[in-house]
C-alpha cells in the first residue's frame, strides 16, 4: 500500500530535487554530539577537561576532538526506520539525497557509509559548526533559494526551513509544527514516535530500588523497631533510590555501545532512542541533586555514606567494571555500604557479624551476576565479555567463587547463632540455625540456576520474582520470629 507521501510525490505535490536530512533527532534517534561525549567519558574520565579546553575554540573544534577520542559503532545506533522509508521513497522516484548535520563530518562520513543512502555528506569540520544560520547559508549556495527540501527536527532548523523549497518537521511538538507553519514554507510533517513518560520511569530503574530496601537491616537486626528509627529509615530509603537512579542513568549513558550490542540491553530507553540522550545528561544531575539534598536531613555521617556509594559507583562506571575481580569485590562493598548507611541514617552501631555476613553473602551474589554473564556470552559464542575483564573459560573460578563465599556467610550465620551476642536478642538462639540451612540451600539452588542458564541479569531481580525465593525468605522471616518470641 502506497504511503501518503507516496502519493504526494508520484502526484507531484512535490516536486523531486535534492531532499537534505539532518542527522541528530531526525534520522537519528539520539545526538551524537552527547553520543561521543559519553563514550569519551567512557573510555577516559579525563575526557570532559580536555573537552572544556576544546569548547573555548568553538562547538565545532569540541565535535572535532569528540570524534577522535569516541568509540561510536555507526551499525548499532538507533536510526529512525519512518525517516529511513522517506528517503528510501525519495530515491526510489530519482530524487538525490544529502545527509547535512552539525556532527563532525568524519563520523557523518561513517553513518553514510553504513546507511548507503545519500549521495552527498556535509558535516562540521572543526571550524564551522554546520547548524542553524550556517547550514542555511550553505545549503542555499550549494542548492539554490527554495532549491532543496530540508527533514529537520528542532527549533535550530527554522532558519533552514525559511531557507527551504519544502519542509519536512520530524517529531516536531506543536509549538515547533506552528512556527514552522508561519513560515510560508509548504510542510508536510513526520510523526514516528509517541511521547509518553513510561521510558522515562524504566530508566530510573524502580524495580532495582529493592535493594535499597536493605537500608532497614540494621532496625530489624537491633530490634529497635520504634517509629523514629523506622522513619529514618524510610528516608534513607528514598535518598538512596534516587541517588541510586541517578548512577542507573549515568551508566546507561556510559554503556551505550556495550548495551546495544547486547539482545535485552539494547532496548533501554537511552540505547534504544526512546528517551535523547540530552535528556538523560540533565536526568542523572537532577536526581542526584535531589537525592543529596535529602540525606543532608539525615546527618552528617548518612550523607558521606551516600558520598561514598556516589564516588565509588562513578569509579566503577568508567573504570573498575572493567578490571577482573575488583569489580566483584566493589558490588559488594555496595550492597554492605547500603546496610552501613542504614545505620547512620537511624543512629544504630552495626555489629562485626552483620558487617561480615553482609560482604561475603554479597561477594557470592555479585559472582552470581557475572557468572549469568559469562553463562550468556558462551551460549552466544561469545569469548570475550564485552566491557569486562573477563573471558569465558574463567566461568568455572568465577562459579567457585560465587559457592565458596555463599558458603563462608553460612559459617558465619552459625557462628554468630552460637556467640554471647545472640543471647541479648533472641530467647530461643537454636531456633536460628533453621536459617543456615536454608541459606545453604538457597546458595546452592542459585548458583546450579545460574549455571544452567535461567539467572536474570541480576540475582536480586531474579530473587524477587522467584516463587522459591520468596519462599526462602518467608521461612527464614519465620525462623528469625520463632527465635525471638518463643
Amino acid at each position: 500500500m502506497k504511503s501518503h507521501w507516496a502519493e504526494k510525490l508520484n502526484n507531484k505535490s512535490i516536486e523531486i530535487g535534492v531532499l537534505t536530512v539532518d542527522l541528530d533527532g531526525t534520522l537519528l534517534r539520539s545526538d551524537m554530539l552527547f553520543e561521543s561525549f559519553w563514550s569519551a567519558v567512557g573510555r577516559d574520565w579525563r575526557s570532559p577537561l580536555r573537552a572544556v579546553a576544546n569548547l573555548i575554540r568553538g562547538k565545532a573544534a569540541l565535535k572535532e576532538y569528540l570524534s577522535q577520542v569516541a568509540d561510536i559503532d555507526v551499525a548499532t545506533l538507533p536510526y529512525d526506520a519512518g525517516v529511513i522509508e522517506r528517503i528510501q521513497e525519495w530515491r526510489a522516484r530519482g530524487g538525490r539525497t544529502a545527509l547535512v548535520t552539525a556532527t563532525d563530518q568524519k563520523i557523518a562520513d561513517r553513518i553514510a557509509e553504513h546507511l548507503q543512502l545519500f549521495d552527498e555528506v556535509h558535516g562540521s569540520d572543526g571550524t564551522t559548526n554546520l547548524k542553524g544560520t550556517a547550514k542555511a547559508k550553505f545549503l542555499t549556495d550549494r542548492f539554490g533559494a527554495q532549491g532543496f527540501v530540508y527533514m529537520g527536527d528542532s527549533s535550530a532548523d527554522l532558519p533552514v526551513w525559511k531557507a527551504a523549497g519544502h519542509a519536512i518537521p520530524v517529531n516536531a511538538s506543536v509549538a515547533l509544527r506552528a512556527q514552522v507553519d508561519r513560515l510560508g514554507v509548504p510542510v508536510d510533517p513526520l510523526m514516528t514516535l509517541s511521547p509518553t513518560l513510561s521510558p522515562y520511569l524504566k530508566a530510573l530503574r524502580p524495580h532495582q530500588w529493592l535493594k535499597n530496601v536493605l537500608v532497614f537491616l540494621p532496625v530489624l537486626a537491633a530490634h529497635q523497631l520504634t517509629g523514629a528509627a523506622l522513619f529514618q529509615s524510610l528516608l534513607a530509603f528514598i535518598a538512596f533510590s534516587l541517588v541510586a537512579s541517578s548512577v542507573y542513568v549515568l551508566n546507561d549513558l556510559l554503556d551505550l555501545k556495550m548495551d546495544r550490542a547486547h539482545p535485552r540491553k539494547r532496548n533501554r530507553p537511552f540505547a534504544s532512542g526512546s528517551i535523547p540522550i540530552a535528556h538523560g545528561t540533565w536526568m542523572a544531575s537532577g536526581i542526584l541533586v535531589c537525592g543529596i539534598a535529602l540525606s543532608l536531613l539525615l546527618g552528617k555521617e548518612f550523607g558521606l555514606a551516600m558520598l561514598a556509594y556516589y564516588l565509588i559507583t562513578f569509579a566503577y562506571s568508567v573504570n573498575l567494571k572493567r578490571r577482573a575481580i575488583v569489580d566483584i569485590c566493589v558490588l559488594a562493598g555496595l550492597y554492605t555500604l547500603r546496610i552501613v548507611a542504614g545505620g547512620a541514617a537511624a543512629g544504630i552501631p552495626l555489629s562485626v557479624w552483620l558487617l561480615a555476613f553482609s560482604t561475603f553473602f554479597f561477594f557470592a551474589l555479585a559472582a552470581v551476576k557475572r557468572q549469568a554473564e559469562l553463562v550468556d556470552m558462551a551460549e552466544r559464542g561469545k569469548l570475550d565479555a564485552s566491557g569486562r575483564g573477563y573471558h569465558v573459560d574463567d566461568l568455572p573460578i568465577i562459579s567457585m567463587m560465587a559457592i565458596g563465599s555463599g558458603y563462608v556467610s553460612v559459617l558465619i550465620m552459625a557462628l554468630y547463632v552460637n556467640s554471647p551476642a545472640v543471647v541479648e536478642l533472641y530467647s530461643a538462639p537454636a531456633v536460628l540455625w533453621g536459617i543456615c540451612f536454608v541459606l545453604l540451600y538457597w546458595i546452592s539452588r542459585i548458583v546450579m540456576l545460574t549455571h544452567r542458564g535461567h539467572m536474570h541479569d541480576d540475582p536480586v531481580i531474579f530473587a524477587a520474582k522467584d516463587k522459591i525465593s520468596l519462599l526462602c525468605l518467608l521461612v527464614i522471616l519465620t525462623f528469625a520470629i520463632a527465635g525471638a518470641v518463643v
